[in-house]
């Protein structure tokens, strides 16, 4: 019970509320979108209709080499954005090691808050705990859009989806087109993840800043998501 105590003594209870909040407001908007997302109409759900379109035009396709390229070319922004996470985790390593510097200059900054090398510490992994997390479902989403890609280079021909009643259109369509928007979703995981990073940064000024930030990124993420201009034109028909 001492050591239990101890370790919530670590912190001002205003800072473990921030916390709550961060790590409650993500998770909980996550599954929220997820299983909001064809009953409210998503953004994400408007574009996998989309991409099950694709892949049940794919099927009437004699040559499909365009729509390889397509699902490759998709992959590119989750491989940039993995590339640049690597680069955000070894500045904030460096950073780390260097803390003591680090903590006297956040100091110097008007209205942050004055905490010791320790806690900056634990905010700093914090922060990059966070971009080890977008990292994997970048490299995630790159390797699920290239399956993506096997997928489309071993459809059957367009002839023989009409010669053998065993070839379901539908069916690849269904099959090809929930790889890709696995694979965008996951990417989407990802962004969501830098979105919240600036949340996290604002708990180096105070622990209030950071649920405000929080309860920003969340109200930012939901419109765009739900009631976005894009939203609007995926979604006439």
């Amino acid at each position: 019970m001492e050591k239990i105590l101890n370790v919530l003594a670590f912190l001002p209870w205003l800072d473990w509320v921030a916390l709550l909040v961060f790590f409650a407001a993500w998770i909980g908007y996550a599954q929220f979108a997820r299983r909001s997302a064809v009953s409210r109409g998503s953004l994400l759900a408007a574009t996998n209709r989309e991409r099950h379109r694709w892949m049940l035009q794919v099927t009437y396709r004699e040559v499909r080499v365009i729509d390889g390229i397509v699902v490759q070319s998709l992959s590119t922004s989750p491989s940039f954005f993995a590339s640049t996470t690597i680069l955000i985790i070894g500045g904030l390593l460096a950073v780390l090691g260097a803390s003591d510097q680090a903590s006297e200059l956040v100091r110097e900054i008007p209205f942050a808050a004055r905490t010791s090398t320790l806690v900056f510490d634990l905010k700093l992994i914090l922060v990059a705990g966070i971009f080890v997390y977008a990292f994997f479902r970048f490299t995630w989403s790159m390797r699920q859009y290239t399956f993506g890609a096997l997928l489309v280079a071993a459809a059957p021909g367009h002839d023989r989806f009409a010669e053998d009643s065993s070839l379901s259109r539908e069916a690849f369509a269904d099959r090809a087109g929930r790889i890709v928007a696995l694979a965008a979703e996951t990417f989407n995981d990802g962004l969501r993840a830098y979105y919240m990073s600036f949340a996290a940064i604002a708990w180096f000024f105070a622990p209030w800043a950071m649920m405000l930030a929080t309860l920003s990124v969340i109200y930012v993420l939901y419109q765009r998501e739900f009631h976005s201009d894009v939203l609007e034109v995926l979604n006439q028909d």
